[in-house]
């Protein structure tokens, strides 16, 4: 089967690579791909938002299943777009979208099927979020009502801070947010939860920890993801149990009745507090970072699955099968992401070889047979271990072999995780 990929960052790559594995699949496309995708499949020069070029050339290269990687154009309704075409396509319609798109249709979906979730209130202009803020302790978190590329989220010690955050949403800083949400600070642990559903019911895939803030020590701007190890060593039995009766069965049942099915990956960010799950945010895609590690560590057919959720079979799909190692990704940055960064760094050490380790490309381009740097998270170079140590050492390893003259990363990736062993 032909298949084409949506998307250009370290997600994709990680997708491309893993399906490239199963032998139903014979070539691969990725819309727009970058310098690691056109490694591994056939990049193709198509934005993910030009919806009617990406069909012209599925019906033109009998493309079989398109699989959307980033959240944008889900939230925009490509989904919705292909099915009306009947070409096969992997994620969730524009409706089970909002879930992501708008994390005030997420709370309200929360309140209704009673989902545990921290306290919050909607606000729709600054005067109303200001008053109410000299009314409430802190610290809070402040969150713009819309895609922000995971940047749109700010924990505020004091009133002055929640001022400042206020006034940026409003003013557009990372999207167009007519509503901000405030809400209470939980303090436990963060944990990413995966599922993969076809509207009906659902396979567990895996757990990851992600690394939102740009600093060591989780301190500083958030960011897409500084690095994510899997699986969470917070999880358990009696968490697991915990987080499918309490969040997911009643997220998907919620959508179902309001005419929602949910195809595709479902992630959950989780604050565990106590050994009790809270849902901090949905994502309607799967992570980047996390995606990287969770697919280092699979065994089996990604494909399998991913037909699965779009032609409604999971129920005949087998368990999926994990690799019993830890798997870590480091993603090296620009200097000054995720602020302004430059661009147009020469790359080396790429073409070093590494057992049980990918370097998977992000903001990376070709140019003069050189591979240069084109974006804030340029690399995320990804390893397995038998242990959490081993793996965060093997990472390390693999990232002193890499250099350009701006490069960054954080040197605690995987820290808190040697904490619970």
């Amino acid at each position: 089967m032909n298949i084409a990929v949506i998307g250009s960052g370290g997600r994709e790559h990680a997708i491309c690579a893993k399906i490239l594995e199963s032998k139903k699949v014979k070539k691969i496309y990725c819309f727009p791909g970058n310098a690691g995708t056109n490694l591994i499949a056939t990049n193709v020069e198509i934005k993910v938002d030009e919806f009617e070029k990406i069909k012209d050339f599925v019906i033109d290269n009998k493309i079989d299943l398109l699989v959307v990687g980033p959240e944008k154009p889900l939230v925009d309704g490509i989904v919705d777009f292909f099915q009306k075409q009947n070409i096969k396509i992997f994620g969730p319609e524009k409706i089970a979208s909002q879930l992501e798109g708008s994390k005030i249709f997420t709370k309200k979906l929360c309140e209704k099927y009673k989902i545990p979730t921290a306290k919050f209130g909607i606000f729709e202009k600054s005067k109303q979020a200001e008053l109410f803020l000299k009314t409430s302790k802190f610290p809070l978190v402040v969150k713009a009502d819309g895609l922000a590329a995971g940047k749109g989220v700010y924990i505020c010690e004091n009133i002055k801070s929640a001022e400042i955050a206020t006034e940026e949403i409003f003013n557009g800083k990372f999207c167009k947010a007519e509503n901000i949400l405030i809400e209470e600070f939980l303090v436990g642990e963060e944990m990413s939860y995966f599922v993969v559903s076809d509207g009906t019911t659902f396979k567990k895939f895996q757990t990851a920890q992600d690394h939102k803030r740009v600093l060591e020590n989780d301190k500083g701007k958030n960011t897409g993801g500084m690095g994510a190890y899997s699986p969470s060593r917070l999880i358990s039995k009696d968490l697991d149990e915990k987080i499918i009766n309490k969040i997911i069965k009643p997220t998907i049942k919620g959508l179902n009745e309001l005419g929602a099915k949910f195809k595709g990956f479902l992630y959950a960010g989780l604050m565990i507090v106590k050994n009790e799950p809270y849902l901090i945010e949905y994502n309607v895609r799967m992570g980047d970072p996390e995606c990287q590690p969770i697919l280092m560590r699979m065994d089996s057919d990604l494909f399998e699955y991913l037909v699965g959720s779009v032609e409604g079979t999971l129920e005949n799909t087998s368990l999926i099968s994990w690799k019993n190692k830890s798997a870590v990704c480091i993603v090296l940055a620009s200097k000054g992401y995720p602020e302004s960064y430059p661009k147009g760094e020469e790359i080396f050490g790429l073409g070093n070889a590494f057992d049980d380790a990918y370097i998977f490309h992000a903001g990376t381009k070709e140019l003069d047979k050189k591979i240069i740097t084109n974006g804030g998270r340029v690399l995320g170079v990804t390893a397995l271990g038998d242990t959490l140590e081993a793996a965060i050492k093997h990472a390390y390893d693999v990232t002193e072999k890499i250099s350009w003259e701006n490069k960054y990363l954080r040197t605690d990736i995987g820290k808190k995780g040697l904490s619970h062993l």
